[in-house]
């Protein structure tokens, strides 16, 4: 049986967790840690879904060492963690294995693999020093756009809200034995996974909300639904995704709708609070970088000039620092 890790059992993780763990076509096992770990053991991996509950059982443990290697790794870590954890995730790598990195943003390996140009650079914004690509390499990486909401409502315990959409692919755009493999079991476990032959251009459309709607509700404290309904948010948001769209087509991106489509689908989420918002409110560590910065940096890779993007940028680093 298929060995699958998810490292990092927070809300999308265990949400991850819990459905490959009920469809029971793989051996599920999640790296945790505090309440949220002795919950799993003492009582299981709670998902609540469509009016449901399940209660799953998957190997819960601290430390990757008590579980080793796998055939898959998901990784359900922030993006902004993922460097930190580098050290505590070597353990579940085996010669073959490979990594699902779960995460929004723009990803470290982007530059990997075809379909992209610059092949074998680095961005600094998201991997800085080239560690992550350095230790994990980027062989193992598979990708993923993660279309869903959901809540760790209680240690052990996570709601899902919507969505079950969760392409994968390989960096290469190639259909390989491990990608169909991931897809297969991610499909039997209930998510809309099929294998895509250029995963960048969807994971630009999930990207093209997240950069603008996540640090313009920092600033406003604004919900999607207000944020695309109100007319001066709205101008800044639509100045944004107009900068964005010129960077990600200077490296071979093409947008199948436009700017006031992408907005719409923010608007039909609704009043949800972005989880940049709830991350600074918190006083957690945001995915600005990730979500934001990456963009910036491919704007000075081609030599554009992105003056909204970079503005924003600067007021919600600003306003981290503020509290």
């Amino acid at each position: 049986m298929t060995r699958i890790c998810v490292f990092g059992a927070g809300a999308i993780g265990g949400l991850i967790a819990a459905q490959l763990a009920h469809a029971g076509k793989s051996e599920v096992s999640v790296i945790a840690r505090g309440a949220n770990l002795d919950a799993i053991r003492a009582g299981g991996l709670i998902l609540r879904k469509g009016g449901e509950e399940f209660v799953t059982r998957p190997r819960a443990a601290e430390k990757a060492a008590e579980i080793g290697p796998q055939d898959f790794v998901i990784i359900g870590l922030k993006a902004y963690a993922l460097t930190g954890a580098i050290d505590a995730l070597m353990p579940l790598l085996g010669p073959e294995t490979a990594i699902l990195f779960a995460q929004n943003g723009l990803p470290w390996w982007y530059f990997y693999g075809g379909g992209a140009a610059h092949g074998g650079r680095k961005l600094e914004s998201v991997d800085p020093g080239g560690l992550i690509w350095d230790r994990l390499t980027p062989e193992r990486a598979i990708g993923t756009v993660v279309w869903q909401a959901a809540e760790l409502a209680a240690p052990g315990i996570v709601v899902h809200g919507y969505g079950d959409r969760m392409p994968v692919g390989e960096p290469s755009g190639e259909q390989t034995a491990r990608v169909k493999t991931l897809s297969t079991l991610l499909v039997d476990a209930g998510f809309k996974s099929p294998v895509r032959p250029n995963l960048r251009t969807e994971i630009w459309l999930k990207l093209w909300g997240n950069l603008s709607f996540n640090p313009v509700s920092v600033l406003t404290r604004g919900t999607l639904e207000q944020l695309a309904n109100d007319p001066e948010s709205r101008r800044v948001i639509r100045a944004m995704m107009a900068e964005a769209r010129a960077v990600a087509e200077a490296f071979g991106i093409s947008f199948t709708i436009d700017i006031d489509e992408r907005i719409g689908m923010a608007a039909r989420v609704g009043a949800h609070r972005t989880s940049m918002l709830q991350d600074v409110d918190a006083g957690r560590p945001t995915e600005l970088d990730a979500l934001l910065g990456s963009v910036i940096e491919l704007a000075q890779i081609a030599g554009m000039a992105v003056p909204t993007l970079q503005l924003v940028y600067d007021l919600v680093k600003a306003r981290c620092r503020f509290g």
